[in-house]
């Protein structure tokens, strides 16, 4: 797909984060892992999780769900072998609930610029959303690492999660929906029954145009957003005449600056930037083809 890749990389170095620019370094040239790694670090906590902001929107620093699976995902895409993914999920077991899934977050006081989904979220209650794309990010992961494979959290947090999607009944929220795609496309060991529940879920996601989310006018989801990996299961559902569409549609969106935008509101003017430069460098490595379980 024809897309102006030098003005994504002046954007990315103008307007990103550093741990932005250490991704899209490593996936054009391959730039150092251990850079990447360091820009990581610096987001993690004693406890072993990761706050301060990696979630763009929550800017709390105490350790969150959401910012251990932005974690695993930076792991997952250059295939870490360290201890660090095992620690993640270490910290994730300790804040478990007893049928294995995450609360949407952790509570914290520090709440400023973080969006009001996260102030005002339910802490004492599993999150079907928040722990399918936890699951997801370790079970790309956990392809190339057995520790992760064998954790486990993640043994509990799948087992939630496939007993929650089995349960669907009318259409799930858009984002829900979004991350149980993720998670069906990458959970391991049971592939029978993620083909069946994708089968199931897929009339859910429209082909036809974006799917509105009610919160923000204007804030959608796209296809590519409920199946961004090529050679997955979703993939060979959607068709590949409705991939290579919104491969081409994606491209458009291009902005002249060379960024991409996101749809929805952001709650600070740091993360209005931060969402940006994320948005680019997945844009990126959606294009090219890249972004590979």
């Amino acid at each position: 797909m024809e897309f102006r890749l030098d003005a994504a990389v002046s954007f990315v170095a103008t307007h990103a984060r550093i741990i932005d620019r250490r991704r899209l370094q490593l996936l054009l040239d391959g730039g150092s892992t251990a850079g990447l790694l360091a820009a990581l670090d610096a987001y993690r906590n004693p406890d072993g999780g990761y706050g301060w902001g990696l979630e763009p929107d929550q800017r709390s620093s105490t350790s969150q769900p959401v910012a251990a699976m932005h974690a695993l995902e930076v792991l997952a895409t250059i295939r870490d072998d360290s201890t660090r993914a095992v620690g993640i999920c270490d910290w994730l077991g300790e804040h478990a609930l007893p049928d294995g899934g995450t609360p949407f977050s952790l509570p914290h006081s520090d709440t400023q610029g973080s969006a009001p989904h996260w102030v005002g979220a339910d802490t004492e209650t599993s999150s079907l959303q928040m722990t399918a794309q936890l699951a997801a990010q370790a079970h790309r992961l956990a392809r190339h690492h057995k520790d992760i494979a064998d954790h486990p959290w993640l043994a509990g947090a799948t087992s939630f999660c496939l007993d929650a999607i089995n349960r669907i009944g009318a259409a799930p929220h858009p984002y829900e929906l979004m991350f149980v795609f993720l998670f069906l496309d990458t959970v391991t060991g049971r592939d029978a029954e993620a083909e069946r529940l994708l089968k199931r879920l897929r009339p859910l996601v429209s082909i036809e145009g974006p799917t509105s989310v009610a919160e923000a006018e204007g804030e959608v989801l796209q296809v590519l957003d409920f199946s961004p990996f090529p050679d997955t299961r979703s993939r060979r559902l959607l068709g590949e005449a409705t991939i290579t569409a919104e491969l081409h549609r994606l491209a458009s969106q291009q902005q002249p600056d060379g960024g991409w935008q996101v749809t929805f509101p952001s709650y600070s003017p740091a993360a209005a930037l931060e969402w940006r430069g994320y948005a680019t460098v997945q844009a990126v490595a959606t294009l090219q083809g890249a972004a590979t379980l």
